[in-house]
């Protein structure tokens, strides 16, 4: 372990939370989640690991911040607002943590880099999504069934939404591919890799909707008359009650899945295919 390094990595990842807590991309508590995991991945991965993790959470906190006006009537179907907080961050990254980890145990397995980098492409593209799809003009459809739900509804799908999907895991599959830590391996199986990396992301994503579709705790508000991911309370203040799903499956569960599902794909597309 480099100890100078892993002293940079503090400081970096110390700066970069603490802006983004300024910026209001992160609470008080997604501040300190991403101080840790910046910590990790700065000062245990290194520079390549380390820019993959800044391009998801600069384009996505962005995207985030971005149109902020004109996405505040579908907001209130979410269960979080824009600013990340402990779990949001943990479930977009922790097993990208994980992955670091696990590359510090075996420095020369491919495994732990690839896995790293679907967590973020997955991540990435749920979040285009999300942020990217809301704004189009057509109402989404339910992935499981087609039928035609308001813009926001958790497992609704459109064509904006799932380019702008493909678009945020190949940007996180490119940073990967121009910026390879790993020496000894052909040009081709690394762009072959870079490619699985932008598949699985977006499969990943795929995996959160239905998911959100079908299982995820989605509740009813009376007094709007409108579904929401929020509970106990609506942004009016009323109580909501559970419409469908599981109560325990929240946001945050779907995300891990979604993440978790990209990196599983992406360790046996690595297996199979090198």
């Amino acid at each position: 372990m480099d100890i100078t390094q892993l002293i940079i990595g503090l400081v970096l990842a110390a700066c970069i939370a603490y802006a983004a807590f300024q910026l209001k991309a992160l609470n008080k508590s997604g501040g300190w989640a991403a101080f840790g995991l910046g910590t990790l991945v700065f000062g245990l991965g290194g520079f390549a690991w380390a820019l993959v993790l800044m391009v998801f959470f600069i384009t996505s906190s962005g995207l985030s911040l971005l149109f902020k006006k004109r996405k505040t009537t579908v907001e209130e179907k979410y269960a979080k607002g824009s600013r990340r907080d402990a779990r949001q961050v943990l479930a977009n990254g922790g097993l990208a943590g994980a992955a670091v980890i696990a590359h510090v145990l075996f420095p020369t397995s491919i495994l732990p880099w690839v896995a790293f980098s679907a967590v973020f492409a997955a991540a990435n593209a749920d979040t285009w999504a999300t942020e990217l799809g809301v704004l189009n003009r057509t109402s989404p459809r339910l992935i499981h069934t087609g039928k035609v739900v308001p813009a926001g509804t958790s497992g609704g799908v459109s064509l904006a939404g799932m380019l702008a999907a493909a678009a945020g895991s190949m940007i996180v599959a490119a940073t990967t591919y121009i910026f390879w830590p790993l020496t000894g391996l052909a040009g081709a199986n690394r762009l072959l890799l870079s490619l699985l990396i932008v598949v699985a992301g977006f499969l990943g994503s795929i995996v959160d909707s239905v998911i959100g579709a079908t299982v995820q705790g989605v509740y009813w508000c009376s007094a709007c008359q409108k579904e929401t991911e929020k509970y106990p309370l609506h942004s009016c203040g009323n109580a909501t009650t559970l419409l469908r799903g599981k109560r325990w499956i929240t946001n945050d569960w779907v995300n891990l899945l979604c993440t978790g599902s990209a990196s599983a794909l992406m360790i046996i597309a690595t297996l199979l295919f090198l």
